[in-house]
C-alpha cells in the first residue's frame, strides 16, 4: 500500500515539474530553442554514427559476397573437372556444394541491398535534422537579438528616466534659487518699504 502512495506521489511531483519547466520554458522561449537545439546535436550525432556503422557493415557485406563468389568460381571449375574426368561422385556434392554457396551469396547479396537502403533513408534522416538544427538556430539567433534589442530599449528607458530625474533635481535647484531670490528680494521690498 506504502509503494502504491510512493509511486502517486512520484508521479505527481513529477507531473508538477513537467508543468513548472513547461510554464518556465514559456516565459523564457529562447531556452526551449536552446534544449530542442541541443536535442538535434544529439539527434545528428547519433545518426552520423549510425551511417558510418552500416557503411561498414556494407564494406564486410561486399568483402563477403566477393569471397563467396570466388568460391562459386572454385568449385564451379571442381564441377567441370570432375564432370570432364568422368567423376561423378566428386561431381554431384560439388554441384550441391556451389549451389548452396549461390544461395548464400544470394542472401548475402539481399542483405547488403537492405544495409544500401538503411544507410540511404539515415542519411536522408541526417539532411532533415541538419536542415531542422539550421531552422532552429536561425530562431535562436533571432531570439537572442530581440532579447539584445529588448534589454537595450530597456536600459535606454531606464537611462531616459535617470537623465530626466537629473534634469528634475536640477529643475528643483532651479526653484530653490528662485525662492530663494525672491525671499531676498520681498525682504528688500519691505526694508524699503518701512523706511519710507
Amino acid at each position: 500500500m506504502s509503494g502504491v502512495l510512493a509511486v502517486g506521489l512520484f508521479d505527481d511531483l513529477s507531473r508538477f515539474l513537467e508543468n513548472r519547466l513547461e510554464e518556465f520554458l514559456r516565459s523564457n522561449p529562447h531556452l526551449e530553442l536552446e534544449a530542442l537545439l541541443e536535442q538535434l546535436r544529439e539527434q545528428e550525432e547519433d545518426t552520423l554514427k549510425l551511417v558510418a556503422d552500416l557503411k561498414l557493415q556494407e564494406k564486410r557485406s561486399q568483402e563477403d559476397i566477393l569471397a563467396t563468389a570466388q568460391e562459386i568460381q572454385r568449385w564451379h571449375i571442381r564441377v567441370q573437372k570432375a564432370k570432364d574426368a568422368n567423376r561423378q561422385d566428386l561431381a554431384t556434392p560439388a554441384q550441391e556444394r556451389e549451389a548452396a554457396l549461390l544461395r548464400e551469396g544470394n542472401q548475402r547479396w539481399g542483405q547488403m541491398q537492405g544495409l544500401k537502403e538503411r544507410i540511404t533513408q539515415s542519411q536522408e534522416l541526417l539532411r532533415k535534422i541538419q536542415q531542422r538544427r539550421q531552422e532552429v538556430q536561425a530562431k535562436a539567433a533571432e531570439a537572442q537579438t530581440v532579447r539584445a534589442q529588448a534589454q537595450t530599449q530597456q536600459r535606454l528607458e531606464t537611462n531616459g528616466w535617470s537623465n530626466q530625474t537629473s534634469s528634475y533635481s536640477s529643475f528643483d535647484d532651479l526653484e530653490d534659487k528662485f525662492r530663494r531670490w525672491e525671499t531676498q528680494d520681498e525682504l528688500e521690498q519691505m526694508k524699503r518699504n518701512m523706511g519710507k
